[in-house]
């Protein structure tokens, strides 16, 4: 619902601002409805465990509230918060962040052969805006190669913690190293 709230409150809120932080803010919603999709019914902790687990806990509750609220919605505030104080070219952090979220749901859907908590969102969502939130940081001036380096090395290290979690915990539960 704080997504739509969100959307909802976005032209007050952004009346002011620049269409590049604009188009980075509506990133944040966004990621909250493809959220929804993953973790309505804690689906996409489930699915995860059983996939990715091999049926073992190697995604807590607590290890999903920490990945989404402080790891996405934090990460994307902090985003935000940069390029409108500094150089706009910070919003790449949240746009590549949504950017290999869908690169990693469309891979998962390749791999495991169907549907996963998230892709819908993914595709619909994440693939249009962030590829037109890049479009407009770029034309703001903010897409220089050192920018675009930092954005997409925050998502890959983002995600590569969450994986670098997950293997420890299936470590711990087998015993030996995956």
């Amino acid at each position: 619902m704080a997504g739509l709230l969100l959307l909802l409150l976005m032209p007050l809120l952004t009346a002011s601002w620049s269409t590049a932080l604009t188009a980075t803010f509506v990133l944040l919603p966004v990621y909250m409805l493809h959220q929804y999709e993953e973790h309505d019914h804690d689906r996409f902790r489930l699915f995860f465990n059983a996939t990715i687990g091999k049926g073992k806990e190697v995604l807590s509750p607590t290890a999903v509230f920490i990945i989404n609220v402080p790891g996405v919605w934090g990460v994307i505030t902090l985003s935000l918060y940069l390029a409108a104080a500094g150089n706009v070219g910070w919003a790449l952090i949240a746009v590549y962040l949504v950017l290999v979220n869908a690169l990693v749901h469309v891979i998962h859907a390749f791999v495991f052969r169907g549907y996963n908590p998230g892709l819908g969102t993914a595709l619909a969502l994440f693939v249009p805006f962030g590829a037109y939130a890049l479009r407009q940081v770029q034309i703001a001036g903010g897409g220089t190669p050192m920018f675009h380096a930092i954005g997409l090395v925050a998502a890959i290290a983002i995600h590569a913690a969450i994986l670098l979690h997950v293997r420890r915990q299936l470590k711990s539960k087998r015993g030996y190293g995956i």
